[in-house]
């Protein structure tokens, strides 16, 4: 029996009393050891309350505001952010120094797997330097162009950014995105030169590339090698010389800025916060300056890098708090939380994503609907940059339609759906939304306005309706060697983009600038870009849809009916492809005999499957979506 200590509940009632949030009031028996006959949910609960029961609170009053600094790295994909990350946390004895410290911060199943960073992560260092100690907030951001609204909101708490550019690739694309979102937030920026013990590296070159694009001296940059620790103590001392401490006000009411949020199943919302002014503690009740809704504070604390409770938290520092938000709508990404009674001018938070990459979601059983709904809701709380609107299908029944910064932000939520709540579903083929400017006034009047939003190609409206359609377009900025500078050129004519700018970064590389339409990169520009071979003329309704059609030829199972697979712009028809039906051998057993009997088994063959055709069902493989829009083949 597993009781509460002075409740003597039974089991169940001990566990509705724990699911329901209030168990902390008592406290949980030791389980036994082994504890492979508790219950799971107990185990859970067990490793959950006595790991923070253990924990000593730590006392963040010792820390001045002069003795504050925080900062982020930002970096292209796969240039050292997270390696330089673990060394620095080893550095401060925040994690002992073994072999195993890889990703440490990268907690998603799905960021290991893959090697790169999805969700930015905080981690409060403690470091000793010249009889003072400082306490550092580093937070560790991504580097993948879909997930550069992570970067800008880490950059809302931070007053300093670690650039960190290998010094074997130089400069890359998204090393200036990220510069430039740093350098429009005004915050100081120390340049790193990582992996220079790599056979290639070549340190002074990237050191000219930096004084060149970013206008940054060469005798700023630190050369380091993340892997091996060299120099890495310079990037500490650096970052307390050169990024200045928070300009708070600790005797102001409490202002808390919600810069990152997760969900725990067992405690609720776990909410980011950046203190601009005041101070918060247990027990006291916020507001959220967006919802209005009342909340009693039950833990605040700091990130170490796993949760370290404290007394309180103070303006400038950068903490977790936990106030028993149950409703995934409490606590919004940019909310501003402050003292009940003390209302204060919120914070400007941050521009809402935009979404520039919708697909459809739909479970593979509708059954599993609000199970999928749930998972849905959860999951968008970790990644408010998706937006969900519900939608359904003829074919699919009800679902959603999911709006995503790009496609890999797309291929890494669906993976988190499946890892983290076992849940399958059908993703259908993503499409960029578009403008059209109505001429009709019947539709005017319908949608009550004359400029309409299209995210679902099912209510694109008919062209005699429309004056004219838009569609969305991004800068996109291509490094490449030099030598490659007339075929990538060629590829991003082929995609119908305008060059805007063109430079020579170095003796070597080439920095070019192109307006692209959304649609002709969003999916495969990438692997076109990486080979160099793909290109077709502009006019290619035909030649897509014929490629669409062969490609979801291959992707269907072949059934006892023939399939037809049709690609259509408005009621035309311009492409098709048949899968051909499995065709049993119903003359096998005649040996000679009238050829009446034969055409009467095969008449009776072919009535078979018209009428197969008319009630068969055809189960489409969740990944076809996504294999028929790729342009490039794979013979």
């Amino acid at each position: 029996m597993w009781t509460l200590v002075g409740r003597g509940w039974s089991h169940g009632r001990a566990l509705a009393v724990w699911a329901a949030g209030t168990a902390q009031r008592g406290r949980l028996e030791p389980l036994p050891t082994p504890t492979r006959g508790a219950p799971a949910e107990f185990r859970a609960w067990d490793r959950l309350y006595t790991s923070a029961e253990r924990k000593e609170k730590i006392d963040m009053s010792r820390f001045s505001v002069e003795n504050i600094r925080n900062f982020s790295i930002i970096a292209h994909v796969d240039h050292g952010k997270s390696t330089l990350a673990d060394r620095l946390l080893e550095l401060t004895g925040t994690i002992d120094k073994t072999k195993n410290n890889k990703q440490v911060l990268d907690k998603l199943q799905v960021e290991r797997e893959r090697g790169i960073t999805v969700k930015a992560q905080t981690a409060s260092l403690f470091y000793n330097w010249e009889g003072k100690q400082y306490l550092l907030n580093l937070i560790d951001t991504p580097g993948h162009v879909d997930f550069s609204y992570e970067v800008s909101r880490s950059l809302s708490a931070c007053q300093g950014v670690l650039l960190v550019v290998d010094a074997n690739e130089g400069i890359q694309a998204q090393t200036v995105a990220n510069f430039f979102l740093a350098f429009e937030a005004q915050l100081s920026v120390i340049p790193v030169i990582n992996k220079i013990d790599l056979k290639n590296a070549d340190p002074e070159r990237v050191e000219k590339q930096i004084e060149k694009v970013f206008d940054i001296p060469s005798d700023e940059c630190i050369k380091i090698s993340a892997k091996l620790g060299t120099n890495v103590e310079r990037v500490l001392q650096a970052v307390i010389e050169r990024i200045p401490p928070p300009k708070v006000h600790c005797k102001n009411p409490l202002r808390a800025l919600v810069f990152d949020s997760t969900f725990d199943q067992y405690r609720g919302v776990i909410a980011n916060v950046a203190l601009f002014d005041g101070v918060v503690s247990k027990g006291d009740k916020i507001v959220s300056a967006h919802t209005k809704k009342i909340h009693e504070v039950n833990e605040v604390g700091v990130l170490n890098p796993n949760e370290q409770p404290a007394h309180k938290l103070y303006a400038g520092q950068v903490g977790y708090l936990i106030a028993g938000m149950k409703d995934v709508t409490e606590a919004q990404i940019g909310d501003t939380l402050y003292l009940h009674k003390q209302q204060v001018e919120p914070l400007p938070g941050f521009k809402s994503a935009k979404p520039m990459v919708f697909a459809g979601m739909y479970p593979i059983d509708q059954s599993e609907y609000n199970n999928l709904k749930s998972a849905i809701e959860k999951l968008t709380i970790n990644d408010s940059s998706v937006t969900v609107h519900r939608d359904s299908s003829l074919a699919l029944g009800a679902g959603w339609r999911l709006g995503f910064l790009g496609l890999l932000h797309m291929e890494v939520f669906n993976q988190r759906l499946e890892q983290e709540y076992n849940a399958s579903v059908i993703l259908t083929t993503p499409t960029v939304p578009y403008k059209a400017v109505l001429s009709s006034a019947k539709l005017i009047k319908e949608y009550r306005e004359k400029e309409i939003t299209i995210i679902n190609p099912a209510q694109f409206p008919e062209k005699s309706k429309v004056t004219e359609y838009l569609e969305p377009v991004v800068l996109g900025t291509i490094i490449t060697p030099d030598e490659y500078t007339g075929k990538v050129m060629m590829l991003c004519q082929a995609r119908r983009a305008v060059q805007k700018n063109m430079i020579f970064i170095d003796q070597n590389r080439v920095m070019l600038k192109y307006l692209f339409p959304l649609n002709e990169i969003v999916v495969d520009f990438y692997d076109s870009l990486k080979s160099l071979s793909s290109g077709y003329a502009r006019d290619k309704a035909h030649s897509v849809g014929k490629a669409i059609c062969e490609r979801l030829k291959d992707s269907l199972p072949r059934q006892l009916f023939e399939i037809a697979i049709q690609a259509a712009v408005g009621s035309k028809i311009i492409a098709r492809e048949t899968v051909k039906a499995y065709r049993k051998n119903v003359l096998a057993k005649c040996y000679g005999g009238d050829i009446t009997r034969k055409m009467k088994l095969l008449k009776r063959q072919a009535e078979g499957k018209k009428k197969l055709r008319k009630v068969g069902n055809i189960e489409v493989p969740r990944d076809a979506f996504i294999k028929v829009l790729k342009t490039q083949s794979d013979k």
